[in-house]
């Protein structure tokens, strides 16, 4: 499958978007005419995010940077906002290639209120060593970015407390609570189990010793990682490093701390 045909569906998105100022003006006619509600569509909203888990699930993302945890809403709760908030045209498209990265283009439009955002985001399509991605999987790039860029364009669009309020209910369905933590956390272990991501790295990546160790706090951070993976925001690879690269980059600190105890049990023993 090449980059174009993934992009069909896409491309047709955005070809609606493309219309004459007339069919336009006449979309923005009937948006007057048939004004949305803020009850419907907050009742809306939350009735698709909490309708079953994995919906919930998907409604946000966690990602790892610099020691710190990035959270937020993720492209599924984009589709359903948007879907919610209607009278809005919103689609995406990539709108440029080089040997390094790919650019994707994310636009909505609010007709009954005429606001419109355009947001662009780059991807890299080169691995670690500098080489570029084969067709299949710049596709799957292309596709990741334009979902991104779709995301942050609806995200500009739809008042921000509006979204934050049916994200924070969407992660309580998601991540649940100390009466179904057990099964949660075995539910997201074996789901990166499936990926080919073994237990033992999950536990490493979360500083836990084995399952029962797993923490309400780690079953959110764990499924927000899941939704970054498959939004493409981040690499199962770089979400859960081998456990010997864990391993090998503890710190100088550590280790030159473990020499100095060693050392000093060693002076007692003479001592003694």
């Amino acid at each position: 499958m090449n980059l174009e045909q993934s992009l069909i569906e896409t491309e047709e998105q955005v070809n609606q978007l493309e219309q004459p100022s007339s069919e336009i003006d006449i979309q923005v006619a009937t948006a007057h005419r048939y004004p949305r509600s803020i009850s419907s569509f907050k009742k809306m909203a939350l009735d698709i995010v909490t309708s079953d888990q994995e919906t919930a699930e998907s409604c946000f993302y966690m990602l790892p940077r610099g020691g710190k945890n990035i959270e937020g809403p993720g492209v599924r709760l984009a589709e359903i906002v948007g879907l919610a908030w209607g009278n809005m045209r919103s689609g995406a498209r990539i709108v440029g290639e080089d040997d390094k990265f790919i650019l994707a283009q994310g636009m909505a439009h609010d007709l009954e209120r005429n606001v419109a955002v355009t947001v662009e985001v780059r991807r890299r399509i080169t691995d670690k060593y500098g080489k570029k991605y084969r067709d299949d999987m710049i596709a799957v790039t292309a596709n990741a970015a334009c979902s991104i860029a779709l995301r942050n364009a609806i995200f500009k669009v739809v008042p921000k407390t509006f979204v934050d309020s049916i994200y924070k209910i969407a992660k309580q369905a998601a991540v649940g609570d100390a009466q179904t933590l057990n099964d949660r956390r075995h539910k997201v272990v074996d789901r990166f189990a499936k990926m080919g991501v073994p237990k033992e790295r999950i536990f490493s990546a979360m500083g836990v010793s084995g399952i029962e160790d797993i923490t309400l706090e780690i079953v959110e951070k764990l499924i927000g990682l899941g939704t970054a993976i498959k939004d493409g925001d981040i690499h199962v690879d770089a979400a859960f490093p081998a456990v010997q690269a864990v391993q090998k980059s503890s710190s100088k600190t550590e280790s030159v701390a473990q020499k100095i105890k060693l050392k000093a049990e060693k002076k007692e023993g003479e001592g003694e």
